[in-house]
């Protein structure tokens, strides 16, 4: 039996529920990544481009934009979330909110379940990466305890705007390949997921590595597992809005173990 949501014209190749996963990975609603199979519109492969050069943009904006402290901060992590965004606008037009969904009651609960799923993949992978090799600590967190009031303030509500930014920097390269691999390399809709699954895992673990000093196995297999959960989060929903929420749910309690002066704070990813 066909989905509503693969039923909609203007798809550049018909699916049918064997091409979904199960229900255990994405919800049976009928729901749909944008953009890759034409609906709402096909995005052409160069104006993919555009908007991942704008994810590139929006990343040197952030790296390199002065932040004497997390007040100032904010406006480099609201470019960093503004700059993309802004291009796949330019592109899809009025589409771009395509990647927002209604937020409801479940979409929370699968926010807490995503954000615990992530907290305890990345401590596992942690544990066992510091054990093999050595591993640097993430100075966001570890000065997180030692800022006054408003500048913590301004750190929750700063890493917020920046964590739909890491969101929106991970999941358009995501739909980019997933484009490539099903409308153009004319993969399975199955294959084209998982394999634009892992290309994007390694573009946001590539991205954190001067965060963690150049340490590759840091980045790539603690900082990139966090896409297990965090993706999963988006292929379930088809809603960043989720994504980020669980995001910002793992990355303030570490904050708020930080804040509190306690020990075993993780790296924010």
């Amino acid at each position: 039996m066909t989905s509503v949501g693969f039923s909609e014209p203007g798809r550049i190749r018909p699916l049918t529920d064997r091409d979904r996963f199960g229900r255990v990975i994405e919800r049976p609603d009928g729901a749909d990544f944008p953009f890759y199979d034409g609906v709402p519109i096909e995005l052409a492969v160069w104006r993919w481009v555009v908007v991942w050069a704008a994810c590139v943009a929006g990343y040197l904006v952030l790296t390199f934009f002065p932040q004497p402290g997390n007040l100032v901060a904010i406006v480099p992590r609201t470019l960093f979330v503004a700059i993309p965004l802004a291009a796949l606008a330019l592109v899809a037009g009025r589409h771009w909110t395509a990647l927002f969904r209604r937020v409801g009651r479940r979409d929370l609960l699968a926010m807490a379940y995503f954000a615990l799923l992530n907290i305890v993949i990345t401590f596992t992978v942690g544990a066992i990466v510091s054990m093999l090799f050595p591993v640097h600590p993430n100075t966001t967190i570890a000065a997180a305890g030692e800022a006054g009031s408003l500048d913590a303030v301004a750190l929750y509500i700063g890493s917020g705007i920046q964590l739909v930014g890491e969101e929106v920097f991970t999941l358009l390269p995501f739909l980019a390949v997933l484009h490539l691999l099903f409308a153009k390399a004319r993969l399975s809709r199955k294959a084209a997921v998982l394999l634009a699954w892992a290309a994007s895992a390694l573009w946001f673990g590539a991205a954190h590595l001067p965060t963690y000093d150049w340490n590759v196995a840091q980045a790539f297999l603690v900082i990139g597992s966090a896409r297990i959960a965090f993706t999963l989060a988006f292929i379930r929903t088809k809603n960043l809005w989720v994504a980020a929420g669980a995001h910002i749910l793992n990355d303030w309690v570490l904050l708020t173990v930080a804040v509190a002066g306690l020990a075993g704070a993780s790296a924010l990813t």
